[in-house]
């Protein structure tokens, strides 16, 4: 059973999605719950089903006093590093929230300050508190929508299946047909790989 809040009033849970991830945006998400929020199928959105977790979407987005949700794409990846994309996500989540937070936990152990607001990292957050779990679905879902839209243009790398993680089969499509301006250039496409031909 996840707990409500870390601390309590206007509480702030942010997580990102696809940081491990070859091709595609990072995507960040914060989420503000009333203090009565209930919701027994809210977990950490990697042990949901991506069925539970479209359930859950906009379930989220109704109940929330507000929430924000944010993508960091490849060539913004490249300059800063992933983690510093992640954060960066993150931020600009909490900036697109209606209310202001009184507090900020956040998912993992890394984490820049967010103007005054005290903050508090959790790891496996997603897994302890509602309001980063609830962060976590939104971050997911987002991703792998936009993801399916990518898949489009280029459907040989699947990544309507794979969502740009490095599976076996998104790497022998990187071997065949190289990569395309949706992958992280800063990241190793392929495992044999030690530089990169920029």
């Amino acid at each position: 059973m996840l707990d409500l809040f870390y601390k309590l009033h206007n509480e702030a849970g942010t997580d990102e999605a696809g940081r491990g991830c070859l091709a595609g945006p990072v995507t960040a998400a914060a989420i503000i719950l009333p203090e009565d929020f209930e919701n027994e199928m809210l977990n950490d959105s990697k042990q949901l089903s991506e069925k539970k977790r479209m359930l859950l979407k906009p379930i989220l987005e109704k109940s929330s006093i507000s929430y924000g949700v944010t993508h960091v794409f490849p060539d913004e990846i490249d300059k800063i590093n992933i983690l510093n994309a992640s954060i960066v996500g993150m931020h600009r989540s909490i900036d697109k929230l209606k209310t202001n937070p009184d507090f900020i936990v956040v998912d993992g152990n890394k984490f820049k300050p967010y103007k005054d607001v005290q903050h508090e990292c959790i790891i496996k957050g997603d897994g302890k508190y509602m309001n980063i779990a609830a962060a976590s679905v939104l971050a997911k879902t987002y991703r792998d929508e936009y993801m399916e839209k990518l898949h489009e243009e280029f459907p040989m790398y699947n990544w309507k299946k794979n969502k740009g993680y490095p599976t076996k089969e998104h790497r022998e499509a990187i071997r065949k047909y190289g990569i395309t301006k949706y992958h992280r250039k800063s990241f190793r496409q392929l495992p044999e790989q030690f530089t990169l031909d920029l």
